[in-house]
């Protein structure tokens, strides 16, 4: 590297400025702007390893055009579309996420999930905007599941070690649709198997990889798990319930309170998330551009 690109990247290190928001993840970053990163392979990569070490990053006034808001996420990677919630046709790979009072009910956000675990590689991340949001409520939280998985006990570690499970998009996105549709949806998605602890692919850490879209433990019935034929269903169960409950835990939490123009960014690989519906009959408008991922292991 020159010394003048030395000089560069000196001077944008000193000009984002970092504010850690817990003790285990979430960053806040001011002095930098998501329409010059969406021109800036340097600044883009800045802003991924601070990504890497915080797993979900918050910006306010990014007032960026959703052309912007695309570059800018596919220097992180490929975006992809979302099978039931669509793209804008005019921006592939951003998905609108409108809730007004003509909104249908339905409860895909406020579980706490990891995106789109229903795909055989799942996405690695994601950069969220926010169009519109209520004076109050419409909070979104953020779960560090790198913390969840060392804050185990040591015999669940154990337990748990080389457990593969599976996660569903027809149990989920597919339950209220009609059975036909339910059924073409699982062709497209069949339910893949993903390890329970998971490795990230660029920090090593061990990752607790189970969530609202997991259904079953695919190979916990050993002779070490199950004394007998009863054991295993509420044995597999109650261990299942008791990892995904993991996330509900404050410690390992970050809560942000939306602006108009907010982003958030954040590793799909080591956080779970959770969009709090506390706002009718306000209105909220988000934008999401998903990026590609890589097949857990």
């Amino acid at each position: 590297m020159s010394q003048t690109l030395h000089r560069r990247a000196a001077v944008r290190r000193s000009s984002i400025k970092v504010e850690p928001l817990t003790c285990t993840l979430g960053a806040e970053l001011s002095g930098v702007h998501l329409g010059d990163a969406s021109r800036d392979d340097e600044l883009a990569a800045e802003i991924k390893e601070l990504l890497l070490q915080y797993k979900v990053l918050f910006l306010r006034d990014q007032d960026i055009t959703r052309a912007e808001h695309v570059a800018f996420a596919s220097r992180l990677g490929p975006l992809e579309d979302h099978p039931v919630l669509g793209s804008d046709p005019d921006h592939p790979g951003l998905v609108r996420i409108y809730k007004d009072l003509d909104s249908k009910p339905e409860h895909y956000e406020n579980a706490l999930h990891c995106d789109a675990t229903w795909r055989e590689c799942p996405p690695m991340g994601a950069v969220l905007r926010c169009v519109e949001t209520p004076e109050v409520g419409g909070d979104t939280l953020w779960v560090d599941m790198a913390e969840a998985y060392r804050r185990l006990p040591e015999h669940i570690k154990t337990q748990i070690e080389g457990l593969h499970a599976r996660h569903s998009i027809e149990a989920t996105f597919g339950a209220a649709m009609p059975v036909e549709q339910r059924h073409q949806l699982k062709a497209r998605y069949p339910d893949p198997e993903h390890p329970v602890v998971r490795t990230h692919p660029e920090t090593g850490e061990k990752v607790l990889f189970v969530n609202s879209f997991t259904t079953h433990f695919v190979d916990y019935h050993t002779p070490e798990n199950v004394r007998c034929g009863q054991d295993y269903a509420p044995g597999a169960g109650n261990l299942l319930t008791y990892l995904i409950s993991q996330a509900a835990i404050p410690e390992y939490q970050v809560r942000w309170r939306w602006q108009p123009n907010s982003v958030a960014i954040w590793d799909n690989r080591a956080t779970q998330h959770y969009a709090v519906q506390d706002y009718w009959p306000a209105v909220r408008k988000m934008e999401r551009a998903g990026i590609v991922g890589d097949r857990p292991c």
